[in-house]
């Protein structure tokens, strides 16, 4: 079992998450199930009294990510997930407990000076203000020759009514297979051809399905497969979808085609599973 605790000994400023560079894994999971026979006991891990802050950035630190533009709110707490792992099957039970934490503001993102990046993913929250700053983004990339273009990736994972106006924005478009299911569809390819609608003219859908690998259909209605790499031995999938995106965006930004792109996002995601968290999977 992880478990990681931090209780403030009195009011601190909070991060809260924003563009990162390289990329950084952000929350919230979903829960899985855990097997209904018993466990062995499991490790308990504790970082110890720390201020939830403090734990944060020094944790993004180490992985040497860019906090130029990060926000700090004065008002929440970080919240904090307890995570339960089994250690015959991999599969996890999260505990989260949300503290207020406001989430960025269209506001806060005025202040990113949007020619330094290259790449820039939303992962669906706060909706309403994350179009906003997408058109920002547009409006940018209109000024813009083609070379000095902003990339533009976002995800649907939640099956939330106000997170599906996210479908008509960015280049390549990730929806999740709970999303999908939850529109009805059985595979990734019949969510694939279900939702393309929803996306703008020229984007790619991307869906991962677990154990059966990942599907993307882009504007040439060509769809591209990829099979699932697993490991000898599940240890940890906690992370494993979001470790899925940030790999096809690397490859993607790396000049490789979609299909390269799938298959590396799925041999990624495979390699992390076979891990406890996610240090050595590169």
């Amino acid at each position: 079992m992880l478990s990681h605790l931090s209780y403030p000994p009195k009011p601190v400023m909070n991060p809260s998450p924003f563009l990162a560079s390289p990329l950084a894994p952000q929350g919230p999971w979903w829960p899985h199930h855990l097997p209904s026979n018993p466990q062995p006991p499991a490790e308990l891990r504790l970082p110890g009294l720390l201020r939830p802050g403090s734990f944060v950035l020094d944790d993004l630190r180490r992985y040497s990510v860019d906090l130029r533009y990060m926000v700090f709110q004065t008002t929440g707490s970080v919240p904090i997930s307890t995570v339960i792992i089994s250690e015959a099957s991999g599969s996890r039970t999260i505990l989260h407990a949300y503290r207020n934490l406001p989430d960025v503001s269209a506001k806060d993102f005025e202040k990113v000076e949007l020619t330094r990046f290259k790449w820039i993913h939303i992962e669906g929250r706060n909706a309403s203000e994350q179009v906003k700053m997408l058109q920002r983004i547009e409006q940018h990339n209109a000024r813009q020759p083609p070379e000095s273009k902003i990339q533009v990736s976002v995800e649907v994972e939640k099956p939330r009514e106000e997170l599906y106006q996210l479908f008509g924005y960015g280049d390549v478009v990730f929806v999740s297979k709970d999303v999908a299911k939850h529109f009805g569809f059985r595979s990734a390819k019949e969510a694939l051809r279900g939702l393309y609608s929803r996306v703008r003219k020229g984007a790619t859908l991307v869906c991962a399905w677990a154990e059966e690998g990942a599907d993307a259909l882009g504007p040439d209605g060509r769809l591209l497969h990829s099979d699932a790499f697993p490991p000898p031995r599940v240890v940890d999938t906690l992370g494993a979808g979001d470790t899925f995106n940030a790999a096809v965006i690397f490859s993607l930004s790396q000049g490789k085609s979609m299909q390269e792109a799938l298959r590396f996002g799925c041999q990624v995601a495979g390699k992390k599973c076979g891990l406890q968290g996610f240090d050595g999977i590169v």
